[in-house]
């Protein structure tokens, strides 16, 4: 009965309404966990904000769907927003931007799947998209997640297009991590965090126009510089041989995390090495952190370097920001990296809490290019280097 009452079902898709909407919305969200193929998923927990992680960028919408018979329930979601990023280079220097439009948060109830909701959402919001001039749409899911990939690939016309790692690194509760002393560990002013990143990354793809926004953003807990050699009021005109940057944002503050579905096999080791770690501390053994109850953690993003020590004082930067998390209470320090980024042997991660490839889909949504000198940028190569807002995440 359930079944026959559900094909019959008509949706209204509009804007989120957060005075009648929030509970539906949140009740979506619940029904929603997501993850690879298996028993493992991951729920999220947005604190009472559905739109928070959209709305810290430049422009942001979420839409619902709700029935209409026989009576009015929110049984789909979806969020999205446009900014302007970079999408090539014109010589070695010089960033080509487009403005992009990004897809997160699909959500259908599992009671009201395959009758083409989702597919209305997307559509619904590329119409947004187009509105605000939006050239190009992207989205991210899991290699292995079958049904996002029909829909988008599929019925909406995405093209796979990069394929970041996601790095998962364990903050350990009773181990602060010793810095190298022969290391200068700089924390940069936003504006000079913003003088750095347009120096050197601008041209890096996906790289925000907006960093000012994002490094003065109260999320943004810092960006910090790590080099070998003296004289920060020089860095700029003439930095070292060697040199790492990374910021931090403050994802704790957005939305918490948990594992569920996980084997009693790794709660019982999980439990075991804090107990262990607890008793011994001093043998500073690497326990497992709790993941199965509500979690959080900061985002480190701007990752980058130059000179044969830039790994090593990337490492020591990851090294700083896990002492960071640790003081904010947070379990978990995460990134995402172009597969390919040759700092990665630089940045510490469990590979079992980690993601090798992280799917990036990508659609051409204007019919004329705001710079000829990029083509469609759907189709280019990718570089050995991307740059992850973290207000995407």
């Amino acid at each position: 009965m359930r079944a026959e009452q559900v094909k019959k079902v008509q949706v209204v898709v509009r804007e989120y309404d957060a005075e009648k909407d929030l509970a539906g919305a949140e009740a979506v969200d619940r029904s929603c966990e997501v993850g690879p193929s298996g028993s493992i998923s991951i729920f999220t927990d947005l604190l009472g904000d559905p739109i928070c992680r959209v709305r810290h960028s430049p422009a942001f919408l979420m839409l619902v769907a709700e029935t209409v018979a026989p009576e009015k329930e929110i049984v789909g979601l979806i969020r999205g927003c446009v900014k302007t990023i970079t999408c090539g280079k014109r010589g070695a220097a010089t960033p080509i931007y487009t403005k992009a439009a990004y897809i997160l948060g699909l959500r259908v109830s599992p009671f009201h799947r395959r009758m083409g909701i989702g597919f209305q959402l997307v559509e619904q919001m590329e119409q947004w998209f187009r509105c605000k001039g939006a050239e190009y749409a992207y989205m991210a899911t899991e290699k292995d997640n079958e049904a996002s990939l029909r829909l988008f690939t599929g019925r909406c016309n995405y093209a796979k297009f990069r394929t970041p790692s996601i790095l998962v690194q364990p903050v350990f509760a009773g181990h602060h991590l010793p810095l190298p002393k022969d290391t200068t560990l700089a924390r940069l002013l936003p504006a000079e965090a913003e003088a750095l990143y347009r120096l050197r990354f601008s041209t890096t793809e996906f790289f925000p126009r907006d960093i000012d926004d994002v490094l003065s953003n109260r999320l943004s807990l810092g960006t910090f510089l790590a080099y070998t050699w003296t004289g920060l009021n020089r860095f700029l005109a003439g930095p070292p041989e060697s040199w790492a940057v990374l910021s931090v944002w403050d994802c704790n503050s957005l939305f918490r995390l948990e594992l569920r579905g996980a084997p009693l096999l790794w709660r019982g080791l999980a439990w075991t090495t804090r107990a262990v770690d607890r008793a011994v501390p001093w043998l500073r053994i690497p326990s497992v952190p709790d993941l199965f109850r509500p979690f959080g953690g900061y985002f480190l993003y701007g990752l980058g370097g130059e000179g044969p020590a830039a790994a090593s004082l990337l490492r020591t930067l990851c090294r700083h920001a896990h002492n960071m998390a640790r003081a904010g209470g947070c379990r978990v320090v995460a990134t995402e990296v172009a597969a390919c980024d040759p700092l990665m042997p630089g940045i510490p991660h469990w590979r079992r809490l980690s993601c090798a490839e992280d799917l990036w889909c990508v659609k051409r949504l204007a019919e004329d290019y705001s710079d000829g000198a990029v083509g469609d940028w759907t189709r280019s190569p990718p570089g050995v280097s991307i740059f992850v807002d973290p207000r995407d995440v």
